[in-house]
C-alpha cells in the first residue's frame, strides 16, 4: 500500500490514540457521577467513588499478589459487588478474568483453573467444599497451589470453610488503591477466558479481548436503547461470558448493579419493586418464573420492565405471558465465542399491527447482527457460500468482526476449524428469511441448553458407557416447560443384562454435576447407518426436542 499525504506527519500519539479497554468506563463513572449508586446487595450500598476506590485497593492487592499481564485470576462468586468489582479490577491489571461455573463438579473446577494457569483464586465461603475438592485435586493432580482469597458476602448466613490465608475485605483494606485503573497497552490483549463444552466432552477455552468487550458492552446499550442509569438486575449469572459484557455497560452507562445471590421469582420481583431495577437478562427458565409467579408478587412494580432473553430458543408461551403481563422481551443470539449475544430480533413497528401469535413468532428469531458485529451470514460450510434467503435453504451461522474471540486457549487445532475460510463458524444450522432474519433450525453441536447451561451429549453418553449393562446409548435434547431443555437419553442394553432407569440415573449422578443426569431414560431400539452411526435426527423426533421442530 503506497503511502500518501494522510500518512505524513500524521501518527498515533498519547494524545490521539488509545487502546480501548472497558475499564475506562469504570474511570469515568467515577469522574462524573461518583455519588450516583453502582452497586445494591442487601443492606450494602457503594457509590460509582466507592466502587471504584473498592475497585483500586483489589487492583492493588493482586498486583502484590504478583498478579499482572497475561497472568489469570479465577472466581468462584455468585452475583455479587466481588464479583462485579473482579470484572473491573483484573482486567486493570492487563490479567486474565476466569469466571468459574459455580453449578461445576471439582474434577471440572480443577481441570479449567490448571488448564489457564490460574494464579489467584477468589471463592465465596457457599462454594468451599466444592472448592476445597478442586484445590486438593489441583495441587494432588497438576502441582498447582493458587493464591486463594476468601469472599465472607454479608448476605450469605450459612456456613462456609476459609480455605484461603486472605479474606477479602481484609485484604482490600491492607492496601492503598491504584492512582489510575489504567487497562491494557494493547487492545488485542486477552481481558477474561471463559470455557465451554462444545462438541466434546473436553472443554475449551474462549479467549476474548479488552477491544471486543469494549464493544460489545456498547453495544448492548445500543441495541436496547438503554438510557443513563439504568437499575440492572443479576439474574443472569455473570460467570455466563462474563454476564454477557453487562458489567461493563452499567459501568459505561453509571447505572446500578442490584445484586442477586439467588435467582428466585419471590426475589427477583422483590428487588424489582425495592430497588425499581428495570433491566435483567436471562435464560428463559428465569422469564418463566416470572410468567408464572403469582400476580401478588408483581403488585408494586410500576416501572416499565424490560428483558432480554437467550439461550435456548425461548418457547412461545413465554414470550406471550411475557407481553400479556407487560415486560418488554428483546430476543438475543450468541455464543461465549462472540462475548454472548451478537445478533438481535431486532423488532419493527409493523410488527405491532400483527397477532400476537405472528408478533411471538417474528420475536422468537435469532434475528440480525448487532451494529458493532461486521458480519452475520448463514454460509454452506462446504463451500462457504451464502444460502438463498428464502426461509427454506439451511446453512450453518457464522460471525466475523470485532466481537470474536481471540480463539481457544492451547488448541490452536479447535482455533483454526472455528476460524475456517475467515468466519466464525458456531455450528448451529438455519435459514435466512426473506426480510434477513436468521432462524435456526437444528444444532450441529449436539449441545443441550438446560436453564442457559450447556451440556455436551456426548459427556453425558461417556457416562452412561461406563455402566457394565450399556451397550448403546444416545443422548438428546427434550423440551421441558421449567428448563428450556433437559437430557433425555436412549439407551440399549448388552444382552442379557439387567438396569433400571432409576439405577443409570444414579450411576451417572456420581459422574456428573446435578445438571447434566438425564431426567430421563428410555429403553429403545437405536436408529443406526450400516456402519453404525447413531441417527440422532431420529431420536430428536421421537424426543420432539427443540432442535427438531421450528
Amino acid at each position: 500500500m503506497s503511502a500518501s499525504i494522510f500518512d505524513q506527519h500524521l501518527d498515533r500519539n498519547a494524545a490521539n490514540f488509545v487502546a480501548l479497554s472497558p475499564v475506562s468506563f469504570v474511570e469515568r463513572s467515577a469522574e462524573v457521577f461518583g455519588d450516583l449508586p453502582a452497586t445494591v446487595h442487601g443492606a450494602r450500598r457503594y457509590t460509582w467513588a466507592q466502587v471504584r476506590e473498592r475497585t483500586a485497593r483489589l487492583a492493588a492487592a493482586l498486583r502484590a499478589l504478583g498478579v499482572g499481564r497475561g497472568h489469570t485470576v479465577s472466581v468462584m462468586l455468585p452475583n455479587t459487588p466481588e464479583m462485579v468489582e473482579a470484572h473491573y479490577a483484573v482486567p486493570a491489571l492487563n490479567a486474565v478474568l476466569n469466571t468459574l461455573n459455580t453449578r461445576l463438579d471439582a474434577p471440572l473446577l480443577a481441570w479449567q483453573m490448571n488448564h489457564c494457569e490460574a494464579q489467584v483464586l477468589l471463592t465465596d465461603r457457599e462454594f468451599a467444599p466444592v472448592t476445597k475438592e478442586a484445590l486438593a485435586i489441583l495441587a494432588r493432580e497438576h502441582g498447582r497451589r493458587p493464591v486463594v482469597v476468601d469472599v465472607c458476602d454479608s448476605e450469605y448466613a450459612g456456613a462456609g470453610e476459609r480455605l484461603g490465608a486472605h479474606e477479602y475485605e481484609a485484604l482490600l483494606a491492607a492496601h492503598t488503591p491504584l492512582a489510575r485503573l489504567e487497562g491494557p497497552a494493547d487492545e488485542w490483549d486477552a481481558i477474561a477466558v471463559s470455557y465451554t463444552s462444545g462438541t466434546t466432552g473436553d472443554p475449551k477455552g474462549v479467549v476474548t479481548h479488552h477491544r471486543g468487550a469494549y464493544l460489545n458492552a456498547v453495544c448492548n446499550a445500543a441495541t436496547w436503547t438503554m438510557p443513563h442509569f439504568p437499575k440492572y438486575l443479576w439474574t443472569l449469572p455473570m460467570f455466563h461470558c462474563n454476564g454477557w459484557c453487562f458489567p461493563w455497560t452499567v459501568a459505561m452507562l453509571g447505572g446500578t448493579h442490584v445484586c442477586l445471590r439467588r435467582v428466585e421469582a419471590e426475589a427477583i420481583l422483590g428487588a424489582m419493586r425495592e430497588h425499581g431495577a428495570d433491566h435483567y437478562c436471562a435464560a428463559p427458565i428465569v422469564h418463566n418464573l416470572i410468567v408464572n409467579a403469582p400476580a401478588a408478587l408483581r403488585e408494586g412494580i410500576t416501572q416499565k420492565v424490560r428483558g432480554m432473553v437467550a439461550g435456548a430458543a425461548p418457547p412461545a408461551a413465554m414470550i406471550e405471558g411475557m407481553a400479556r403481563i407487560g415486560f418488554d422481551i428483546t430476543h438475543v443470539y450468541g455464543l461465549t465465542e462472540v462475548y454472548g449475544p451478537a445478533s438481535v430480533a431486532v423488532k419493527r413497528d409493523a410488527w405491532a399491527g400483527q397477532t400476537l401469535a405472528e408478533q411471538t413468532r417474528l420475536n422468537g428469531r435469532q434475528g440480525v447482527r448487532y451494529a458493532l458485529q461486521e458480519g452475520m451470514a448463514v454460509l454452506d460450510p462446504e463451500t462457504m457460500h451464502e444460502v438463498p434467503a428464502d426461509g427454506v435453504a439451511m446453512g450453518e451461522i457464522m460471525f466475523r468482526g470485532n466481537i470474536v474471540m481471540k480463539g481457544y486457549l492451547k488448541n490452536p487445532a479447535a482455533t483454526d476449524k472455528a476460524f475456517a475460510g475467515g468466519w466464525f463458524h458456531t455450528g448451529d444450522l438455519a435459514v435466512m428469511e426473506p426480510d434477513r432474519y436468521v432462524k435456526i433450525r437444528d444444532r450441529s453441536k449436539d449441545v443441550i441448553i438446560s436453564g442457559g447451561e450447556n451440556i455436551s451429549s456426548i459427556e453425558v453418553e461417556d457416562a452412561l458407557y461406563r455402566h457394565p449393562a450399556v451397550l448403546a446409548c444416545a443422548v438428546v435434547a427434550k423440551p421441558d416447560a421449567k428448563w428450556g431443555e433437559t437430557p433425555l437419553a436412549f439407551v440399549e442394553l448388552k444382552p442379557d443384562a439387567a438396569v433400571t432407569a432409576a439405577e443409570l440415573v444414579a450411576h451417572c449422578k456420581g459422574l456428573l454435576a446435578g445438571y447434566k443426569v438425564p431426567r430421563e431414560v428410555r429403553f429403545e431400539p437405536i436408529p443406526k447407518t450400516s456402519t453404525g452411526k447413531i441417527q440422532k435426527f431420529q431420536l430428536r423426533e421421537r424426543a420432539k426436542s427443540a432442535s427438531a421442530i421450528e
